[in-house]
């Protein structure tokens, strides 16, 4: 075979699976994790579903994808234009990923409200530790503690603000009916109080070693 003919088959192959990841989050924005299936995928995407199981080995394997993509998606946006006071980045940076939650609460759900995606321990390290979202949110929190205006341990103060962000998406979406009042306002608040009380001590490591650092 022929380089040529070698190279436009694995193009082809990386855009047939990307329709498939395209109709998988279609159908998870749609109904959620229960709404995909490889049948429903293999429909969605116009292809036979044994042909599924060529791209992704089972639905787990879909799912990981899924989030793979996801994260991908948030680094782009958070990457846009931000300020350039430390503390007013991070804080535009976590209400951006409140926005992307929220657009899309069946797919946050699925993704991060889920055991689905961790069933390995190994390999949810892995992913975690090339997650693009999570390496800017780390940056920002590092540029926040070389400025001053944040203190202690970079890795502890972004897993702490990503509690705080998700704890706010995660009652906003599960509880829709709670008076929280207007939910992007409500999680503006939720981020305001964890940054001012974050900034007022120095916090300490979360664990002695990091794994995949």
């Amino acid at each position: 075979m022929s380089q040529t003919i070698q190279d436009r088959r694995e193009r082809q192959k990386a855009a047939q699976r990307d329709e498939l990841l395209k109709a998988a989050h279609q159908l998870v924005q749609e109904d959620g994790y229960e709404g995909l299936t490889i049948r429903k995928l293999a429909t969605r995407a116009g292809y036979a579903p044994m042909s599924v199981y060529s791209y992704f080995a089972d639905k787990h394997a879909i799912l990981v994808a899924l989030a793979e993509d996801h994260f991908a998606l948030l680094a782009r946006r958070l990457n846009r234009d931000f300020s350039v006071d430390p503390v007013d980045a991070l804080r535009e940076g976590l209400l951006e990923y409140v926005d992307f939650a929220l657009e899309s609460p069946n797919e946050y759900r699925t993704i991060f409200m889920s055991t689905e995606i961790d069933k390995d321990a190994e390999e949810f390290a892995e992913k975690e530790a090339g997650n693009p979202a999570l390496r800017i949110l780390i940056d920002r929190v590092d540029a926040a503690v070389a400025a001053g205006r944040l203190r202690g341990d970079t890795h502890a103060i972004a897993t702490m603000l990503w509690t705080v962000a998700h704890g706010a998406i995660s009652l906003l979406i599960a509880f829709p009916h709670y008076p929280f009042g207007e939910p992007r306002q409500y999680a503006e608040r939720v981020i305001a109080i964890a940054l001012l009380g974050l900034s007022a001590a120095e916090v300490e490591p979360l664990v002695d070693t990091l794994p995949h650092c």
